[in-house]
């Protein structure tokens, strides 16, 4: 097969079973075809990163600090090409695929300069002529799983911290969106790693994740999707021993007070709960307004809602592209007909939409006089569906947006330093954002939750769980007054 994209296993392309890569704006086009691994090939790729651990993780800083600034240099300098391939395999519009790529780029150049910013502590001990040194060493070999949502940004938040501070990985991305994975790992590839420290195997969730799960020679997982298959991979890493992150998805809640300015207010929702399909983590799907404006902030996002432009991913005038699949879409439909059940008032939206390409359009579904306790006010979608809930004042407003399992990201819209201050403080999540939409961090700053929403350290240094901290007691030097810290 021509267009087969093959695994990389110890620094050799691999054949296996191919799988086509559909685009959901147009399931005529296929983006290619990629290989699935087997879990003998994700075994032996698990034991190429184990070979290849001791040389890596010694390696001079500047030697990492090199192969991640050539990968952000190629990755930015084709970032409408690789845009382009991101929106064909995920369905996100154009403007929004090369600005996640772009992203991707800022990753590997911040963590090409962190290579060159190792640092560690030089204490004295409370024993008398002896020192302390503390170091951060890499951890081992890191499995690395990644969702469709975002199929180069996540990728490349994990990779960079995990190559940076000298890890091995075996990478298994959504199956999905293999085709910018895959561009990512010939970047990296081609930027200079040696064999096994790099090592991709697309496939099937049950076979290549439930391998690498099961693997005790996986040193250190990190994971993000779904709540179900974060707790059962948080429950394998025990089992070994095993450091692990999870980030599981979130109900996010953004509040509107009276005192809000309305525009902007209805901007954030916009932007938070449909843009990418609705299809983000941090998606604003929990719209908690005060009463005093409830009514007509109802109108004003029914009114904004229905102008948005929903079609093929790769026009210039589409502002929400097509749900990533019929799977999907029909869930999403399903939760919209519960919502019906529930008594909810569906204000706009939530129908199949034709185009003149056959995909999986939907137009963004807006619910009305909800309360907290309703299935899609309780349950994440991830789809373009968000539900309005009315409450009286700060102080419900504060009590339904802690009302969740999740506590990933939180919102509010005010002109009070007051409660902009109070909701920042109080707010159950990990992210609060004030007058802002809930979706979107910067990519120098930590990223995680609370709650059901993440477990295992927060994604930045620390993201994957990529090294130690160690601290241990140098040994005494024939010197007098000096010490000599061990080999590491």
């Amino acid at each position: 097969m021509s267009d087969l994209h093959k695994n990389l296993i110890d620094g050799a392309w691999v054949d296996g079973d191919a799988a086509p890569n559909v685009n959901p704006s147009d399931v005529s086009d296929i983006v290619g075809h990629y290989a699935r691994a087997s879990a003998d090939q994700t075994r032996t790729a698990i034991g190429a990163a184990r070979a290849a651990f001791a040389d890596w993780s010694r390696s001079s800083p500047l030697v990492r600090h090199g192969i991640l600034r050539r990968a952000s240099d190629e990755i930015l300098a084709r970032k409408d090409e690789l845009g382009r391939l991101l929106s064909r395999e995920e369905g996100k519009t154009l403007a929004e695929g090369v600005g996640e790529v772009t992203r991707a780029a800022q990753i590997f150049d911040f963590f090409a300069g962190e290579a060159l910013r190792l640092a560690g502590e030089i204490l004295p001990s409370v024993r008398p002529g002896v020192g302390v040194e503390i170091t951060r060493e890499a951890v081992g070999v890191v499995g690395i799983i990644t969702p469709w949502n975002f199929p180069i940004a996540i990728p490349a938040w994990k990779l960079a911290p995990a190559l940076c501070y000298g890890n091995t990985v075996v990478f298994k991305p959504a199956d999905l969106v293999p085709g910018s994975a895959w561009a990512l790992v010939d970047i990296l590839n081609r930027a200079g790693l040696q064999k096994g420290v790099l090592n991709l195997v697309m496939g099937r969730g049950s076979v290549v994740g439930q391998t690498m799960a099961d693997s005790p020679d996986i040193d250190a997982l990190t994971f993000t999707g779904s709540q179900g298959t974060g707790a059962a991979l948080a429950l394998a890493s025990a089992r070994h021993m095993r450091k692990s992150q999870m980030e599981m998805g979130g109900k996010n809640p953004f509040v509107v007070l009276a005192d809000a300015d309305l525009s902007i207010a209805a901007d954030c929702v916009v932007n938070g709960a449909f843009f990418s399909t609705g299809q983000r983590c941090t998606a604003s799907s929990r719209i908690i307004v005060d009463k005093a404006v409830y009514s007509g902030f109802v109108d004003l996002l029914a009114e904004r809602i229905q102008g948005l432009r929903i079609g093929h991913a790769l026009r210039d005038d589409t502002q929400i592209g097509p749900v990533v699949d019929e799977s999907q879409l029909s869930q999403n439909e399903s939760y919209i007909a519960k919502g019906k059940a529930e008594g909810a008032r569906l204000v706009t939206g939530g129908d199949r939409l034709n185009r003149d390409t056959e995909g999986f359009f939907q137009s963004p579904a807006l619910f009305a006089d909800c309360t907290n306790d309703m299935v899609i006010a309780r349950e994440e979608i991830f789809g373009p569906v968000a539900a309005v809930i009315p409450v009286d004042g700060y102080d419900e407003a504060l009590a339904v947006a802690n009302d969740t399992p999740f506590g990933l990201s939180a919102g509010i819209a005010t002109t009070s330093l007051k409660h902009a201050t109070d909701f920042r403080r109080n707010a159950e999540a990990g992210m609060v954002m004030i007058n802002l939409p809930t979706a979107g961090v910067d990519f120098h700053v930590p990223f995680g939750g609370r709650k059901a929403s993440s477990f295992g350290p927060a994604n930045r240094d620390a993201m994957p769980p990529n090294f130690s901290p160690r601290s241990r007691p140098l040994t005494r030097s024939p010197n007098a007054g000096q010490c000599k810290g061990p080999t590491p």
